[in-house]
This record gives C-alpha cells, sequence and structure tokens, in this order.
C-alpha cells in the first residue's frame, strides 16, 4: 500500500491563501507590542523622509522665487554695442511664449553715500540696471516697489534693501556712483525694494535707462530682458529668437546653474540619510519575524509534515512582513503630511542674511510620496524575505524527530 503525498493535504488551490492569511493574523496577534514599536520605527522613518523631501522642495522653490523677482527669465545680449533692434522687438512681441519685455543697459561700479551729520560714508560695489518702465512687467517685484521701478525719473536710483543698509542710502538720500568706464554721477535714492535673496538684494540697482546712457555717454544698450509665460521655456526660446541674430541667449537656468545644481544635490543627500533611518526600521521587521521562525519552529514543522509548501510558508511571514510595513507607511505618511501641513502654516522662520530668504515653506509633491512609499515597501519586503526564506528551509522529519 503506498503513502499518501503530503502534497495532497494542502493544495495549492485559492484556499492557500485565505490559510497563509490566517495563520499570518494568528502570529500578529501574539507579538503586539513589538509589532506597534515595528510599525512606529517604520512610521518615523517615513514620516522624517516625507518631512525632509518637503521643506528641501520649499527652500527651492522659495529661493527660485525670490531670485526670480529681480531677475528675467531671459536676457538676450547684444554681441556688438548698438541701441535698440526694431527687427528683434517685432519677434519678441510676435511670441506668444513672451509675456513681457525691456531694453536694458547693464554696468558696474562703485556705490557710495557721502558722510552726513551723524553718518560715517558709505560704500559698496553694485550691479546697475538701466531700464524701462516696461521693467515692471518683466520683474515681479512687490506691488509698491515695482509701482517705484516703473515710475523712475531722471536722475532717481532703486537700491536693492541689503544693499541700501549696506552704503546707509535710504529713500531721499543722494548717492554716488563711480562706473566701470570711470564715469561719476549722482543719483536720489527713490526707495528701495526686497526679493527675499540676499545676493540679489545686497547687490542689484535699477535706474532708467535714459539715466544710466546719459552717464555712459552712449546710446547703445545691452540687450533685451524677457520675462516667459513659462520660466521653463527659457532656453528654448532663446534659442529661437537668438538664431539668425548676432545675439546671445542667456536663460535664468544659466546664470544660477550652479545653485540648482547644489539644491538638487542636497536634496538627494538628505534624501539618502533620511532614508537610512528607514533601512534601520526596515531590520526591526527582520528581527520580529526572525523571533518568530524560531518560536514557531515546531509549528512550521507541522504544517510541513502536513503538506504545507515552501511557498505556502514564505507566503506566511512575507503577509506579516508587509502587514508591518503597511501599517508603517500610512502612519509615517499620516505623520509626514501633519508636520508638513504645521509647517505650511507657520512656516519655519530662518536668518535671511545666511539662506537668503527668511522663512522656509514645505511644497509636498506627489512623485516624492510615491517614491517614498514605493521605496519603503521594497525594503520592509526585502526585510521580510530573509527569516521568511529561513523558515521555508525548515526539515519537518529533523525537527518532529
Amino acid at each position: 500500500m503506498s503513502r499518501p503525498q503530503p502534497s495532497a493535504a494542502l493544495p495549492a488551490q485559492p484556499g492557500t491563501a485565505a490559510l497563509a492569511w490566517s495563520i499570518a493574523r494568528a502570529h500578529l496577534s501574539r507579538r503586539r507590542t513589538q509589532n506597534l514599536l515595528t510599525i512606529g520605527g517604520i512610521a518615523v522613518g517615513v514620516m522624517a523622509l516625507i518631512a525632509a523631501l518637503s521643506l528641501t522642495n520649499g527652500f527651492t522653490r522659495a529661493l527660485v522665487d525670490a531670485t526670480l523677482r529681480a531677475t528675467p527669465h531671459l536676457s538676450l545680449n547684444s554681441f556688438s554695442p548698438g541701441g535698440r533692434d526694431p527687427e528683434l522687438e517685432k519677434a519678441i512681441e510676435a511670441d506668444p511664449r513672451v509675456a513681457a519685455f525691456t531694453p536694458f543697459l547693464a554696468d558696474k561700479g562703485l556705490l557710495t553715500r557721502p558722510a552726513g551729520l551723524g553718518n560715517r560714508a558709505g560704500v559698496d560695489f553694485a550691479t546697475l540696471f538701466g531700464v524701462t518702465p516696461a521693467a515692471a512687467q518683466v520683474l515681479q517685484l512687490p506691488p509698491g516697489q515695482n509701482e517705484l521701478l516703473a515710475t523712475l525719473g531722471p536722475g532717481e536710483i532703486l537700491l536693492g534693501s541689503a544693499l541700501a543698509r549696506s552704503i546707509g542710502g535710504f529713500t531721499g538720500d543722494e548717492v554716488r556712483l563711480l562706473n566701470s568706464t570711470q564715469r561719476r554721477g549722482s543719483f536720489t535714492v527713490k526707495g528701495v525694494f526686497t526679493t527675499g535673496n540676499y545676493l540679489i538684494d545686497s547687490a542689484y540697482a535699477f535706474t532708467s535707462l535714459a539715466t544710466l546712457q546719459k552717464l555712459q555717454d552712449t546710446t547703445n544698450i545691452t540687450g533685451y530682458q524677457l520675462r516667459l509665460t513659462d520660466p521653463n521655456l527659457a532656453p528654448d526660446v532663446g534659442a529661437d529668437l537668438t538664431r539668425p541674430r548676432a545675439y546671445s541667449p542667456l536663460p535664468w537656468q544659466s546664470v544660477y546653474g550652479t545653485l540648482l545644481d547644489q539644491l538638487a544635490l542636497q536634496k538627494k543627500v538628505i534624501g539618502f540619510v533620511v532614508f537610512l533611518i528607514v533601512i534601520v526600521a526596515a531590520f526591526g521587521i527582520a528581527n520580529v519575524l526572525t523571533l518568530a521562525v524560531f518560536e514557531k519552529t515546531q509549528e512550521i514543522a507541522i504544517l510541513r509534515a502536513i503538506g504545507a509548501t515552501r511557498g505556502l510558508i514564505t507566503r506566511i511571514f512575507l503577509l506579516e512582513g508587509l502587514v508591518l510595513g503597511l501599517g508603517g507607511l500610512l502612519l509615517g505618511n499620516l505623520l509626514g503630511l501633519g508636520i508638513s501641513a504645521y509647517f505650511t502654516v507657520r512656516p519655519f522662520q530662518i536668518p535671511g542674511d545666511l539662506y537668503f530668504i527668511t522663512s522656509l515653506p514645505v511644497e509636498v509633491r506627489w512623485t516624492d510620496l510615491l517614491g517614498v512609499n514605493a521605496v519603503g515597501l521594497i525594503t520592509t519586503l526585502l526585510a521580510a524575505l530573509i527569516p521568511a526564506r529561513r523558515a521555508a528551509s525548515i526539515e519537518p522529519a529533523r525537527i518532529i524527530r
């Protein structure tokens, strides 16, 4: 009489999945404290990762926005000195991707404020832009400051707030400029502007195009500054407009390319460092399941003896790891989004003279959430796979004997 095959007791049918889930649920219910601690560890890691990425996104967006308030999306610089180009201006006006433009003349020089009663003389280097009233549409200064830019008169200058503090020159004061061609001029401060980017606020100043042309004794311009409907289109628009003309396109991405690369690298480094917390938490799952394998060795051997396959045993422990991982991910997402919401209502304040912006907003991206959850789930399943394979390799005859 032949002996029945063990595999006949538990055939690989749909009921096997229900059996695996039933056994996994029973195992989880007996180690509630350890399971809760494991879920909490994963949740903390996911929470920290989501919050760190959201704060990094917010920092990047705030810095870029602050930079673009006083920086055109695209500059078209002439290869040789010349006046305004009617043909190019028509092409710019006809391009639907261009929202506004202005001719400009750029210069660098030493800006000083004469000493007065009780005040020392102030001096600092500055980049001076001569612009037309259309610059108020090209740049995005705060409302009151944009009106000052649009109404700059002869001999008037608009200073960056940090530059104004550096030289001690404020509304109504007289400041003097020694420009790059050793010409001297005198200006009346019409007001100050603030972008939130310290590098711009400490170095930029604006005057009317006619005033700067008069100082340089020229009718030439440096080129044109453009604001686009989409800043990301700057390289393409610049290439299209300058292809048949003697102009060099300078999109904002090229001007601040190093900064953007540093911000991208910063996000990767922060994400990797914080992700190590998730990996440490995943070892908690491996630890819990390894202890469960040791405790349930005889039970696993009996299951194998009555026909449970290696696949069924592996599935049981993978289900346990999946439950712990999903629980940690769900709780971590809720906590991470909660922290992000808190910092959205009450932004984290930082010193503007050190980090360029005065507050740190939050930007939650769905791509980051999907990436965090996918990586977290894969990590927890890999952590659960080691004890699951160990459990599946138990030989029932050796344990029962």
